[in-house]
């Protein structure tokens, strides 16, 4: 079968997670993604351990999983970017590329004459995304942005925690995943446009204003009433009970969606009088009054196992689940018959273990080629069949390291 973006290439300057997030997306859809890496030390991920995957060969460090988890189905090439010989190689894969993705800093790129004003003139079709903490424009675009930061300014800190404790942070660097997803969908869109355009476009995105985007309800909750939400734990600011409790041995996850639903768990959970009590019987009412109600709830689901209560409310279609741990996930049978865990081939043809994509495309699926590159692993094939360099130049690059 074919390739959704077959033909499609891509030149990866990012690093971290957003950005590799973002082109990961584009290699499994078929892209040819070339990630672009410091000679020795590589993309940051790289080193970004304990936990490691072995070393594929005796020349090279093993790589963290970390840096596993957004490379795979990518080549690598190392250039030296300070050498103006590096600059140039850059520039003559830009000139072959449908799409650039960078994080750097605002203006990081132009001392090397790889902005995005600097570069369109080499290639106008050029698709350039820039991704940033703040954004090409305004008073803090000068500044860096991490995903924790970024959790911090942007609000999703303030939402997140227990009641009575300090804000917290999503286990997930959820900023950096949501940049690279919104990041993947704006280059989709901005080729599509190129086929009725005929243009390039440079895509301008910022972890804040993805955080800021994905406040979702709690950010028109605000916008609505003024009121800054208070934190609920595992709850939900506008449903209720749609939280954990307590089971006798675990923790089960109640995600009552609509009055109907509440009157089937009331019936199955034998306390008929909750789901007729005027102050419990609409959402509008459970929301109000939350506080009486939980500790009811809670005194009632801890008196059964999870699974007793997974069983009792799936039965009747009251949403439920447990709260399992990595070990769980990864051995539930849904998620086996997915096969959202595949095994891909390093460098000597180990095999990896990777997590798939969740996308699923019947006519053109994606494709899992191999795992994540070493440090340089294709420069020399790069130089020879993408570029197609002569011996002469390809051995003068890689004598004086400026391609390693």
């Amino acid at each position: 079968m074919s390739e959704a973006l077959k033909g499609i290439k891509v030149i990866d300057l990012s690093r971290i997670l957003a950005g590799p997030w973002a082109s990961q997306m584009l290699a499994d859809m078929g892209a040819e993604v070339i990630k672009v890496e410091r000679p020795k030390t590589g993309d940051d991920t790289r080193h970004w351990g304990p936990p490691f995957i072995k070393a594929a060969n005796n020349q090279q460090p093993a790589q963290a999983a970390y840096y596993h988890c957004a490379n795979r189905n990518k080549q690598s090439i190392a250039i030296d970017i300070t050498q103006p010989e590096g600059q140039q190689v850059i520039k003559d894969m830009i000139a072959k590329a449908d799409v650039l993705i960078e994080n750097y800093k605002v203006g990081g790129l132009e001392k090397y004459g790889l902005s995005y004003q600097q570069v369109k003139l080499l290639n106008p079709q050029l698709i350039y995304c820039s991704i940033t903490g703040f954004g090409q424009q305004g008073p803090y675009a000068h500044k860096a942005g991490y995903d924790a930061m970024i959790q911090g300014e942007g609000g999703l800190m303030s939402l997140t925690g227990a009641a009575d404790g300090e804000p917290m942070k999503v286990g997930v660097a959820v900023v950096d995943v949501m940049t690279g997803l919104y990041s993947a969908n704006a280059i989709l869109a901005a080729l599509l446009a190129k086929t009725h355009t005929g243009k390039g476009q440079h895509i301008d995105i910022a972890l804040l204003d993805v955080q800021v985007a994905t406040l979702a309800n709690q950010g028109m909750n605000y916008l609505a009433t003024g009121q800054n939400p208070e934190r609920f734990g595992n709850g939900h600011p506008n449903i209720v009970p749609y939280q954990t409790f307590a089971t006798q041995n675990g923790s089960l996850i109640l995600a009552v969606g609509n009055d109907l639903q509440f009157k089937k768990f009331c019936q199955a959970a034998q306390c008929h009088e909750l789901a007729s009590n005027t102050l419990f019987k609409t959402n509008q009412q459970r929301v109000e009054n939350r506080a009486a109600l939980i500790p009811i709830l809670a005194s009632i689901i801890a008196k059964h196992s999870t699974d007793y209560w997974v069983a009792t409310l799936e039965a009747i279609a009251v949403p439920c689940g447990p709260v399992n741990t990595l070990a769980q996930v990864f051995n539930h049978p849904q998620v086996q018959h997915r096969n959202m865990v595949r095994q891909l081939p390093d460098e000597n043809g180990e095999l990896i273990n990777t997590i798939a994509s969740p996308i699923n495309l019947s006519e053109t699926p994606l494709q899992y080629k191999h795992a994540a590159p070493n440090i340089g692993q294709h420069s020399e094939q790069i130089l020879t069949q993408f570029l197609q360099y002569n011996e002469e130049q390809v051995a003068t690059l890689l004598e004086n390291d400026t391609v390693a």
